[in-house]
């Protein structure tokens, strides 16, 4: 099981990014699949969740409403679309699953986490 986030880059305030997360060694539409960033000097903030099979969502209050995560599943990918965006929400970006089928992703000890991709919102 891998993973791997990228779409990363530098966006203007006001801007939008689009993340995705392509899973290899497992069909990620049958497993839940979460979104994560860390900025500096922050803990880990756990930002969505989709779930496998019924493909239901969730999102942490601080994105609700400028982020959507979807999955393309003819590529096997996870995809985060980013919204409206705000220096705060300048961090890495990480996808993770804990290989189940319904969120929340924990992202605990048994979670497959792949490299972050860097976000930086900056005028």
């Amino acid at each position: 099981v891998q993973l791997q986030a990228s779409g990363g880059g530098t966006v203007q305030p006001g801007g939008s990014l689009r993340l995705s997360c392509a899973a290899s060694g497992f069909t990620a539409a049958y497993y839940a699949v979460g979104w994560f960033r860390q900025a500096p000097g922050k803990e880990r903030e756990w930002l969505s969740c989709i779930s496998g099979a019924e493909d239901k969502t969730t999102y942490a209050d601080s994105v609700k409403g400028r982020f959507s995560i979807s999955r393309d599943k003819a590529d096997n990918l996870v995809l985060l679309q980013m919204n409206n965006l705000s220096p705060e929400d300048t961090a890495v970006y990480y996808c993770a699953t804990d290989a189940l089928v319904r969120c929340p992703v924990l992202g605990g000890r048994k979670a497959y986490w792949g490299p972050g991709t860097q976000v930086t919102v900056s005028s």
